[in-house]
């Protein structure tokens, strides 16, 4: 969560801070214009009748209500302000859930991939708009169960007037006990885990039908698997997210100043540079989508330049 950056960042000089602060917002602000022109692309056409494009849409909407309340958390943190309790807990419940709706979400996107090339007869059937409808609730639903595990015992711990305290909000204020850091931990690594499998399981299924294509269908494999390597580098990325609180409260046992810094640079490598990616993996690269961004980026006079030189 953003807000752990500072939770302990008060031993830092004013000025230092403020410049990794306003690094981060510079960050956000074109992450969030380029997810916003992405957006606005995706449901100016029809994109939203294809499952991959859904998809994609899940993960930049997911992608930009994660960048607007990490931001917000970490200027609360900044600024020293606190919130009661029950208030971060419903925040807490959302970016919970939105921690794996991302890596879950590319995880099922690399599946449609697979089956576009591995099973091309039954796409239009398994990857119909009202499968990804449904995938979208089973996505939902599986990036929630860390959530309602964490918060279940969290409940069950905390004394009633424990949530009108008021705290700087941060996911360290759930953990009552020891080996309720090593449970979240042991779930993180599960999914990792779990996530891993299912890319290399693609990988090398569309390895194998890349190597025994010809002509057309071997460039168009090819140019598939490109894809799928590149979104597996950005899922790795989202999926190392998962380990930094181990790495996190390693580091804290042997350094105050060095926890805090590798908690920034986690934040700004596995959190923030992730949910740039998807712009180039699933949106530059895909030739239709390319020409409709291009359109709207330009305001229409790309496609009155491409006119004007036929």
């Amino acid at each position: 969560m953003a807000a752990n950056n500072s939770v302990v960042g008060g031993e830092l000089s004013t000025y230092k801070f403020n410049d990794r602060v306003i690094v981060v917002q510079v960050l956000v602000s074109v992450f969030l214009c380029i997810n916003f022109l992405l957006i606005t692309t995706l449901f100016m056409k029809d994109f939203y009748t294809a499952m991959r494009y859904i998809l994609f849409a899940i993960t930049l909407l997911s992608d930009s209500l994660f960048l607007i309340m990490t931001d917000f958390l970490l200027i609360l943190s900044y600024i020293k302000i606190s919130m009661q309790i029950w208030l971060c807990v419903i925040m807490y419940i959302v970016l919970s859930m939105y921690t794996f709706v991302t890596p879950v979400t590319l995880t099922a996107m690399t599946l449609e991939r697979f089956v576009a090339i591995c099973m091309p007869l039954r796409h239009g059937e398994l990857c119909s708009t009202r499968r990804a409808l449904h995938c979208i609730l089973i996505i939902h639903s599986l990036s929630s169960i860390p959530c309602i595990v964490i918060l279940s015992i969290f409940f069950a711990s905390a004394p009633f007037s424990f949530y009108t305290q008021g705290r700087i909000c941060s996911v360290e204020i759930f953990i009552f006990y020891k080996w309720q850091g090593h449970l979240r931990s042991a779930i993180q690594q599960l999914y990792f885990f779990i996530m891993c499998i299912a890319i290399v399981f693609c990988y090398v299924k569309i390895m194998k039908v890349a190597k025994a294509a010809s002509g057309e269908n071997k460039k168009s494999t090819w140019k598939g698997l490109r894809t799928v390597i590149l979104h597996a580098f950005q899922l790795l990325l989202c999926l190392i997210q998962l380990w930094c609180p181990l790495i996190e409260a390693a580091v804290l046992q042997i350094n105050l100043l060095l926890f805090i810094n590798v908690r920034y640079i986690n934040y700004v490598t596995f959190i923030l540079a992730p949910r740039c990616l998807s712009p180039l993996v699933y949106g530059l690269r895909d030739e239709i989508f390319f020409h409709a961004l291009k359109y709207y980026a330009l305001c229409g006079l790309y496609k009155q330049q491409s006119s004007n030189v036929s």
